[in-house]
């Protein structure tokens, strides 16, 4: 148990917690929404540091992530429990467990300097936080962060996008990838499917990620039957992204399986995703992809002003065929394919 780092200090030992954009408001032995943050004699501790439930070694693609480091290893970590809580979550067994602050006897302890030491060890040449929320482990990650850029490895956060813009500043500095959920685009969606009343500041975080940071950012919506899978809701998705992120800004439209308090649900149709696809390519995203549909033919880069196949996958394996620096070698387009990180990320 660690002091948390932002948070602030109010009258009659409350604290407000300013990490994720609920703000909690915490009384003297209660905790936060993401209830790892415990509120004891009004300092804010948190209680999960370096406490892991899952650690793999995963192809960037997994993420997924397809104009980042495709083809590479990227050392995978996640802990417990969710500032979210979502109906629907593919990874409800460690996100949506009831006491995520209790898990210590069930986790491995990672500690910065050994995730860095193990990512090496494994082959691989960027960390990333995923599996769950990422922003609830927030110092752990941090801390994390600034060793891997010390030692040379790309970074990445698989995300709700729920963080606070200052926390994102902390962070920033050291982040590389920002691989966001949009869920879809409406109130209502947020609050039946997450139980978030709140969420448009989801998108100004994005926003400010690639703007003020230079991170790399990729989206992904679930598209789950009678949820968000309306045309008006995957139209104002594409159309935000196009006009905030830029029409090369992948979209991962996935399949969702039936899991968690949704298995009365059946999975996608998958002419529900080509329907999202096509959406999407007419409201002119460059590049959308079907996610958990192996073989499809989407999970290919196809350059959009040649039409030449630049980047050929099979499941999560990636074969480079067309590749130049982040350009298309055929004809010179920018593909937004990040394949070197410059050392300025060090220096901010």
């Amino acid at each position: 148990m660690q002091e948390a780092l932002l948070y602030e200090k109010l009258p009659g030992s409350r604290v407000r917690c300013q990490v994720c954009q609920w703000r909690c408001l915490i009384n003297p032995g209660k905790y936060g929404v993401c209830r790892v943050r415990q509120n004891v004699d009004g300092v804010l501790h948190v209680l999960n540091y370096a406490q892991a439930s899952s650690v793999a070694a995963d192809p960037i693609e997994k993420k997924p992530l397809f104009h980042f480091f495709p083809g590479t290893g990227c050392f995978s970590l996640g802990t417990w429990g969710c500032n979210f809580h979502c109906h629907h979550c593919q990874n409800w067994t460690i996100s949506c467990v009831e006491e995520p602050h209790q898990m210590a006897s069930a986790s491995q302890i990672m500690l910065p300097k050994d995730a860095i030491k193990t990512a090496k060890a494994r082959g691989c040449v960027g960390i990333s936080w995923t599996y769950n929320e990422p922003s609830i482990w927030f110092e752990y990650t941090l801390d994390s962060a600034k060793l891997a850029k010390e030692s040379g490895l790309y970074t990445v956060y698989v995300t709700n996008g729920y963080l606070t813009p200052e926390a994102l500043d902390t962070i920033g500095p050291y982040l590389d990838a920002w691989r966001v959920d949009i869920k879809g685009f409406s109130d209502a969606l947020y609050r039946n499917l997450a139980g978030i009343p709140r969420w448009r500041g989801i998108l100004e975080v994005a926003v400010r990620a690639q703007e003020k940071w230079e991170m790399h950012v990729e989206v992904v919506t679930n598209i789950v039957p009678t949820m968000n899978d309306d045309d008006e809701q995957l139209k104002d998705i594409a159309c935000w992204m196009r006009d905030s992120l830029g029409e090369l800004t992948p979209w991962h439209v996935t399949r969702f399986y039936p899991q968690h308090d949704m298995t009365h649900l059946p999975p996608t149709p998958i002419e529900t995703l080509e329907k999202a696809y096509s959406l999407g390519k007419r409201m002119g995203l460059r590049f959308v992809y079907l996610g958990n549909v192996p073989g499809h033919s989407s999970e290919n880069t196809i350059c959009y002003c040649c039409g030449k196949l630049v980047l050929e996958r099979h499941g999560y394996h990636t074969r480079v065929v067309g590749l130049d620096g982040s350009k298309c070698k055929f004809c010179g387009s920018e593909l937004n394919v990040k394949t070197m990180l410059r050392e300025v990320k060090l220096r901010r």
